[in-house]
């Protein structure tokens, strides 16, 4: 049994897993995360996905809209509510009463909560993108896969043993 283990862990030990690095293209993760930060999409020019720019943007934007939009639907009831309270006329006094009016307030008041919480989201993930890019910017992603196998000798406390290397290329 220990004879066995002894194989394995020579085997292993004799595994050789490598990438080859063909540039010295090194983007920096922090410095990515911290263009992000400053300026949404800065990361990605700098890691070179100029393609990222305009969805982000696009997101944003979109995110943002919402926010206004449902922030300036709030006001517009919570101003008619309070007029009601109030003892004024307001526009919706002969579509809403004001159970009603209560409740399209919180619904836009919700809704315009979860579009800041999405547009928070887009902008971290926006600098999370930014980082694994530049970490995986030299990931070789080339076809050159293979395998290279050799037979070798190797001494061992009990002589001499015949063992089968593998080296991987990925």
């Amino acid at each position: 049994m220990k004879k066995i283990i002894l194989y394995i862990l020579l085997f292993l030990s004799l595994t050789g897993f490598t990438q080859s690095i063909k540039d010295n293209k090194i983007k920096s993760a922090k410095k990515a995360s911290i263009l992000s930060i400053i300026l949404p999409g800065s990361g990605q020019i700098y890691n070179k996905k100029y393609w990222k720019v305009p969805i982000i943007y696009s997101s944003l934007a979109t995110s943002i809209y919402f926010i206004c939009d449902n922030q300036k639907k709030l006001t517009n009831y919570e101003n008619a509510y309070i007029d009601r309270v109030n003892g004024r006329t307001d526009d919706y006094i002969d579509v809403y009463n004001n159970t009603q009016l209560i409740s399209i307030i919180d619904y836009y008041e919700r809704n315009r909560d979860i579009s800041m919480m999405i547009t928070a989201a887009i902008y971290l993930l926006n600098i999370v993108d930014a980082s694994v890019d530049a970490h995986l910017f030299d990931f070789d992603v080339s076809e050159d896969l293979s395998i290279e196998t050799k037979p070798e000798i190797i001494n061992t406390p009990n002589g001499k043993t015949k063992v089968l290397s593998i080296k991987m290329n990925f």
